[in-house]
Formats: C-alpha cells, structure tokens, sequence
C-alpha cells in the first residue's frame, strides 16, 4: 500500500482524514480516530466495504462462486486495503480490481492458477457492455477478399492459458493447457454478449485484420497460408471466405473499406 505523505507536515484535519480513510480500508491494522465513536466508526467501515464487495462479488460472478466466504472476503478485503485506485469512479472498480490481480496481488498458496485469466475474461464481457460502438465509414456487402475487411469495435480477441469459459464450481483445473484458448467475445445487435471458440488460424486471421487495416481478405488469407506453409494455400483462402461470412452474418465484421476517392 502507498503510503500516505508524512503526518507531521499535514494539517491537522487532513491527518484525521488520513487516519479515517486508513482506518475503513484495514481496520484490523490502522487504528480507529481517537474522537470517532466506535459505534459511528464501525457503521462506515461496514457500507464502504459492503459496497465493494457487493460491486466485485457483481462483476465477477464465476470467480466468486469458486470461493468460499472466507477466501472471496479475504481477498476482496486484501484489494480493498492495499490497492490505490487511478479512478474515482465507482463503475470502474472492477477494472482498478483486475490491475491489482495483475500487478500487485502477492499469490498465495490458495490462489487459483488462472485467477487472472479468469478475471480478465469475465472483465472483457463488462467492458463490452459498456462500450461505445463506433460504426465506420464501410460496404456492408463488400468483396471480403478482393476489399479490406472490418472488424466490428465491440469484439475482443483474446488468448489465455486456459479454457476460462469452460471454468465453473464443477471444472477447476489445477494445470494449464498444452494450447492457448482462442476466444473472440462481441457484442451483437441486440446488446448480448456471445463468444467463439477460434482454431489458431482463426485467430491469426483476426488478429492481422486488427493490425494490418490496409490488406485485404485475400492479402491477410495468404499470410497466413505462408505462414503455416500450407501445401495448398486455395484451402485457407476457402475456408478464411467462409469464416469471413460467418463472422459477417454474426455482425462481427462489418463489411469492407469503401474504395479511396481520388483527389
């Protein structure tokens, strides 16, 4: 935990507000103010630490079914004691909650391997929620191999270790998998968050189309043809067509970049 500037050189009424907010974050640790009745102390540690853990226990319902009360309340009151948070909003909490699992959550032994995957997975599908969806300039019924494809701005592509959307109370691995797990999760019309379960050469497709925006369908497909050193690289550019227009159908890729006007 930070530590708060040295007390002597503060004024006196924002010592006690140091020791007020030390007090509600790690009651166990920092003492209570001395001209605080215990019975008024007590009911604010209560509400703000009730209200943190009602947001995360919320935003992160797979890993808290994982964990008895002892271990969620230990480690909810562990991110709430030792994390400073970067924003005063309350709706990004549980994204200050995810940078403490990333960098500063010393593991324990108790601690899930894939704590943090986990975490982040079911992260994306609340920043998914609130997302502003940004629609560009495109051809909806666009060549998807002659034109440049685009990828809807409510999809994430993600890799982990694990196969988090498998992971539940009756599937808890100890070992992480010999592959990553691919993931695309979106956001679709109707504002419901779905997902896929992406082969490697899906989720390179998807991944060059993120990065290289200026190539087209048939560029990107032979990429990665080159890169797997298909024997027959007309099967990727195939099979990638018709990934392409299931996505397309899916509202996941938009269409394709309207041709540059000339000057």
């Amino acid at each position: 935990m930070p530590h708060a500037p040295r007390q002597q050189a503060l004024p006196r009424f924002i010592q006690r507000q140091y020791a007020f907010a030390a007090h509600i974050r790690n009651p166990q640790h920092a003492p209570a103010p001395a001209d605080v009745a215990p019975q008024r102390m007590a009911a604010y540690t209560e509400l703000f630490y009730n209200n943190i853990h009602e947001a995360l226990s919320n935003a992160f319902p797979v890993l808290r079914a994982l964990h008895n009360e002892a271990r969620w309340h230990a480690l909810v009151r562990d991110f709430f004691a030792t994390h400073r948070a970067r924003t005063p909003l309350f709706h990004e909490l549980p994204r200050e909650f995810l940078r403490y699992l990333q960098d500063e959550r010393v593991q324990c032994e108790e601690d899930y391997p894939f704590l943090l995957d986990l975490a982040h997975y079911e992260w994306v599908e609340l920043e998914l929620l609130t997302a502003e969806d940004e629609v560009p300039a495109m051809m909806a019924d666009g060549d998807l191999l002659g034109g440049v494809p685009i990828l809807s701005s409510l999809c994430r592509l993600l890799s982990y270790h694990y196969a988090v959307q498998k992971i539940c109370p009756d599937h808890i691995p100890q070992q992480p998998d010999e592959a990553p797990t691919h993931l695309l999760v979106w956001r679709n019309r109707e504002d419901v968050i779905g997902f896929i379960e992406l082969n490697p050469v899906s989720a390179r497709l998807l991944q060059l189309i993120g990065e290289q925006p200026e190539r087209s369908g048939r560029e990107l497909l032979e990429q990665v043809a080159q890169e797997l050193n298909h024997p027959n690289p007309q099967t990727v550019l195939a099979g990638g067509h018709t990934l392409l227009d299931e996505l397309r159908q899916r509202g996941i890729v938009l269409g394709t970049r309207p041709p540059r006007r000339n000057p």
